[in-house]
């Protein structure tokens, strides 16, 4: 996993590198429509960085990479994500492009009532190419996180993400989740084609088993994207099914009792990198997804310090019989019983909320965050009153 070519004038080579757009985003202060709503929160939304954050915050070296304004909101998301530490010195300031924004009504996304209003054509990102981006601090890390969202943006992004994508010798490896997002894809409707062809210049890849193809289960879409070396299809409330090679490990999504269905699907992809950077078996990785998944879905809209590391181990290393069993609440990430993820009255490493400058707050509230197609909310419910880790849409982080 090491970058392409001699890097005199690059950053340090990183554990991580995510590249994509963030946007300040506009959270309603209340349910209703947009024409209803008096005010918003301010926040900031975007998969690459959400995945940068979280990496950090696990205690890797992250560094984000993007395109934003010259202006207020541009300094704002630097800032912010900057607060999280990861580092955000190759990002580019457009003086002629503003930041994107969005505002979206509260409600959940997959129903016919949830809004949301893009303000990001012609922005700084959409400018993204590989002429006005530093490539060489794009490859300077480990591994490089990418995601579909970026080529759907412009005919330039499309173009980068491409030579990113391309296999050449030297490379770091390139993780890159699919993130279909249909809305994005309306005006030419090669959403499908487009991700499957980057897909499968991917090293490693994170979609959903009803994602972009509609593909009919995990067996299927390995049959449709055999290049890859490592594939993680999600399952939403039954789990993720990952292909290395000839060998199929599959782990089962934990019982959560879910607290705000936010955050868990660039959780899910922050905890499978981690632990493919510590050199963990592939049923391992799974697990850590799950777990930070589990993490994110246990607060109540704030992005979730993430377990610390010997208890995400020792959970991680249960037997199957012990991991079916495990159900995690509030406060888990503190630590405690190893057999039931119950919060320990002692002092921790981790607590259950971040001490950055923010949290999340997803695209949509309900029961279990995963991702299917189009991105929605809609992760089958657990019995009683939780729900499942899994993997969920691009969400956004709180900062004022």
């Amino acid at each position: 996993m090491t970058a392409d070519g001699p890097r005199s004038t690059a950053p340090d080579v990183a554990d991580v590198v995510a590249l994509g757009e963030s946007m300040v985003t506009f959270l309603p202060s209340r349910p209703g429509r947009l024409a209803d709503v008096p005010s918003f929160e301010r926040a900031i939304g975007g998969a690459e960085s959400n995945v940068a954050c979280v990496l950090a915050a696990a205690g890797h070296s992250v560094r984000w990479i993007g395109r934003v304004g010259a202006d207020g909101f541009g300094d704002h998301l630097v800032e912010a994500i900057g607060a999280y530490g990861v580092d955000v010195s190759a990002v580019r300031r457009d003086p002629d492009r503003p930041t994107g924004v969005y505002f979206r009504t509260a409600g959940d996304r997959a129903t016919d009532a949830h809004e949301v209003a893009y303000y990001r054509a012609g922005s700084a990102a959409s400018a993204m190419s590989v002429a006005t981006m530093d490539l060489d601090a794009i490859r300077s890390g480990r591994v490089l996180h990418l995601s579909g969202i970026t080529p759907a943006l412009s005919a330039d992004c499309l173009g980068l993400m491409r030579e990113l994508t391309a296999r050449r010798p030297g490379r770091p490896l390139v993780s890159f989740d699919v993130n279909h997002r249909p809305g994005l894809w309306r005006d030419t409707g090669d959403g499908p084609r487009v991700l499957l062809e980057l897909a499968r210049g991917a090293d490693l890849v994170f979609v959903g088993e009803d994602e972009a193809w509609d593909l009919g289960g995990p067996e299927a879409v390995r049959a449709a994207l055999p290049e890859p070396d490592l594939l993680v299809v999600k399952q939403g409330a039954r789990g993720a099914t990952a292909f290395h090679g000839t060998r199929v490990t599959s782990v089962p999504s934990l019982a959560v009792d879910v607290v705000a269905a936010v955050g868990a699907g660039d959780a899910f992809a922050a905890g499978f990198l981690s632990a493919t950077l510590r050199g963990l078996p592939v049923r391992d990785r799974l697990r850590h997804g799950h777990l930070m998944a589990a993490a994110a879905l246990t607060v109540p809209g704030d992005l979730a310090a993430p377990p610390a590391r010997d208890h995400a181990d020792r959970l991680a290393a249960l037997d199957d019989a012990a991991w079916g069993r495990l159900r995690l609440g509030p406060g888990w990430t503190r630590g405690g019983d190893p057999t039931t993820g119950a919060p320990a009255t002692g002092d921790g490493a981790c607590g259950a909320t971040g001490d950055g400058p923010g949290g999340t707050a997803g695209d949509g509230p309900g029961a279990t965050a995963a991702q299917g197609t189009g991105g929605a909310a809609h992760d089958g419910t657990a019995d009683r009153a939780g729900g499942r880790s899994g993997e969920g849409a691009d969400e956004e982080v709180r900062t004022s």
